[in-house]
């Protein structure tokens, strides 16, 4: 058992680092429709930066016009996704919300990362009373159920801005990957090369920043790919209940909660949106299943070895 361990983290630490990863993920044919996906939503967030070209579509129609059926349009070749209540182009909205959602997505995942590394870390390294107390804590935030939690925390903040909503999706993403890293940490703690820098001296810092982690960075970087796709819906829910960003940010949770009274007269107002959150979910989704095919040595041994 101790030597298929050992040559499962070798392996998985070979994976992470030698230059024929970008081929290996080319050849996944999952890991290259999440990427597409994802690039795509990413190139579109970066093309919204460029505020004053969308301006004129978000801009609001005339005051003087109150005809809601003229300010209200269904897809045409002017508006391809057609306009909200209040005249303003769905797909420049969509595009300039992928920007929020996205970042939404990614920089709460980030945090739950930074938080997640440090507690499993450290209590997968010293082990003992630290990590049972460590553990316990996890066990209490997984005590309570992901929505009820997400309330919880959103209601303390009084101000629903995205820095906010930054700190909420990462106060309540980190368990997760403090439980991945623990266990990673656990079987490549006692690795020949983890030893090797103890016995030159090496400090607890430099041995987990340096060789540990690097070598436990597989299964993380999987669950990221994932709890972006999660933190992209939870942003979407939080809004649509009123607990996420306030309204009239462009998000695509607040287009959705904005169209919910017009779904059975004017679909489209909340139909794109969600076909919007629908794509980046099922890129990131694909994506970290690719990335598991490619970094998880017991699935590769599969995939070569072609074992059952």
């Amino acid at each position: 058992m101790t030597t298929q361990n050992t040559d499962a983290v070798s392996l998985e630490a070979t994976v992470l680092r030698k230059p024929g990863l970008w081929r290996e993920i080319r050849r996944s044919k999952m890991a290259v429709a999440g990427l597409t996906v994802t690039s795509i939503m990413v190139l579109l967030a970066l093309f919204s930066l460029a505020g004053d070209l969308w301006e004129g579509l978000r801009a609001l129609p005339d005051p003087k016009d109150t005809d809601l059926q003229a300010i209200t349009q269904p897809p045409s070749g002017k508006h391809p996704l057609g306009t909200d209540d209040m005249g303003r182009d769905i797909a420049s909205r969509i595009v300039y919300g992928s920007r929020i959602s996205l970042s939404v997505g990614i920089v709460g995942e980030a945090i739950s990362l930074a938080i997640g590394l440090a507690i499993g870390a450290v209590a997968g390294y010293y082990g003992g009373w630290l990590d049972n107390l460590l553990m316990r804590f996890t066990d209490i935030i997984f005590a309570f159920p992901t929505a009820l939690f997400a309330i919880a925390v959103s209601a303390v903040f009084q101000d629903r801005t995205v820095v906010t909503l930054f700190l909420i999706l990462g106060l309540i993403g980190w368990a997760g990957i403090a439980r991945i890293v623990r266990g990673a940490v656990l079987s490549v703690k006692h690795h020949e090369f983890a030893e090797a820098a103890r016995a030159i001296g090496g400090g607890d810092a430099r041995i987990i920043l340096r060789h540990i982690l690097p070598n436990s960075l597989a299964p993380v970087i999987v669950a990221a790919s994932i709890g972006v796709a999660g933190n992209i819906l939870t942003e979407a829910w939080l809004s649509f209940l009123g607990l996420g960003l306030e309204a009239g940010v462009p998000s695509w949770g607040n287009m959705i909660r904005d169209g919910q009274q017009f779904i059975t007269t004017k679909p489209w107002i909340c139909l794109f949106p969600g076909l919007a959150i629908i794509m980046a979910v099922l890129g990131f989704n694909l994506l970290g299943d690719g990335l598991r095919d490619i970094l998880d040595p017991r699935l590769r041994g599969k995939q070569v070895g072609g074992g059952p």
